[in-house]
Parts: C-alpha cells; structure tokens; sequence
C-alpha cells in the first residue's frame, strides 16, 4: 500500500508495534526443550491479547499463528512436535493484522552454545537488512535493495537465497511490490515511491542458494546441511530514512 493519512500511518505503526513485540517474546522464552508448537502458543496467546489476527492463519490458512524454521528450515516452518535443543539456529516470522493494517517481521536466533559459522551468519544478516534499509529511500531503484545485500553476503563468505523476498504489505500481507529480492537484478528498473509500505527480509546462507518445498506443504528447505537466517522489519519508504515499524521497543 501506500501512505495516504495519519491514519495509514499510526495504523502501520501499531501493528507494527505488536508483531515486534511478539517476535521478542518468543526470542526470549525460546530455549531447550521446547517444541515449536509450545513456542508458536506463545505468539498465539499474545496476538490474541492485543487483538491482533495471524496473517498466515488469516490469509493462507497456515497450521499455525507464527512461522518457525530450524536449522535446514529457511522459512515458514510450520509449529509442531520438532524439539528445540541446543545448539539450534532458529527463525521466527511473525506478520499479523491489526484494525485493517498487516504488518511483518522476522528474526535468528541461536540457542547456546553458538558456532563461529552461526554467530557470523546472523550478524551478516542482521548487517544486510541495516544496508538495504539505508537504500530504501522514494526514488531510489528496488534492485539497490537486492544489490546491497548480496555485497554483505560476499564479504561475509555467505551466500543468498534467490528464491526468497520481501515484498509490498499494508492491507494484506502481501502487496506490490512483490519479488525484493536478495541479489542484484539488474532488470528490475522498478522505484519505490514516497509512502509505500515494503517488508524487506534478507535471507542468507551457508550453502543454499535456492530453497524447496518440503512435504508438509509449507516449510522451505535447502540442503540438509545447509544453515540460514532471516531478519525483516515492514518500513514506510520516506524521502530519506525510512520509517521502522517493526523495531523492537529498546530500538533493535
């Protein structure tokens, strides 16, 4: 969507707020021991507390009200009986509705001990969204997203994962402009616009440069050695620095 009100923009803002501080919530209580389905009941009891609706239950149905992914996992795992233990990377995507607003966010994190390969994986992720979310200003081209973040991904020895990207959000989960992706793609002469609302969510690896879907239906996969991390804030594009809906309330 794009900005067309105060309105549109403390909408944005508020469901923001939640999914952020959803996604903090079930980072903290994540440890050993725990299968994902206790972890998403967490997200789930939260969301309802705030009146806000899981976007992937609400819009495709999804077997849960947030996405975790281990490990092998890149994305949209789907909660169950799979027990957390340590030494696991773990992603949590969580995107809700608000009062007509959706918003979307994402973040790695390794539960203890952590390898040097884990802690530069999530760090170099962490640095590619804060270099892709410096080039999101109005008129500048989409693919200077991609482009920065594929530079993160070399210089950390990582790789990307093509066939995954952020896209438009606002007043549905996804939204033109869809296909943000996390390389360089030179054929896309798309710009962003004063006010559009975008989530972008760099997915890095250790190996896998593409991803499959696994036979549930719904979690992504690479290769069974592969590791990878997502980090992913919704913004509002600006004339400059773009707007954060998603940080969390201590500004990370």
């Amino acid at each position: 969507m794009t900005i067309g009100s105060q309105k549109d923009v403390d909408g944005i803002l508020s469901a923001g707020r939640v999914v952020a501080i959803v996604r903090d919530a079930m980072l903290k209580a994540l440890e050993p021991g725990m299968t994902t389905a206790e972890l998403d009941r967490l997200g789930a009891d939260l969301l309802d507390q705030f009146g806000a609706r899981s976007a992937p239950r609400m819009v495709y149905d999804f077997p849960g009200a947030t996405c975790i992914s281990i490990n092998e996992e890149a994305a949209h795992g789907v909660p169950g009986s799979r027990v957390i233990y340590a030494g696991d990377i773990v992603n949590i995507d969580v995107s809700a509705e608000l009062n007509g607003y959706f918003a979307d966010t994402g973040a790695t994190q390794v539960v203890p001990p952590i390898s040097n390969t884990k802690a530069r994986l999530c760090h170099a992720t962490r640095v590619a969204l804060e270099r892709a979310m410096s080039e999101a200003r109005a008129g500048a081209p989409i693919n200077r997203i991609g482009k920065a973040i594929q530079s993160v991904a070399i210089s950390h020895r990582l790789k990307v994962i093509t066939n995954l990207a952020g896209h438009g959000i606002g007043r549905s989960l996804h939204e033109e402009p869809e296909g943000i992706v996390s390389y360089y793609d030179r054929g896309d002469h798309r710009r962003l616009q004063v006010g559009q609302v975008i989530a972008i969510e760099p997915f890095l690896s250790t190996r896998s440069t593409a991803v499959h879907e696994a036979a549930d239906g719904w979690t992504l996969v690479g290769d069974s050695q592969n590791l990878s991390a997502q980090y992913e804030h919704t913004i509002i594009v600006t004339k400059s620095d773009p707007i954060v809906a998603t940080r969390s309330v201590d500004h990370s």
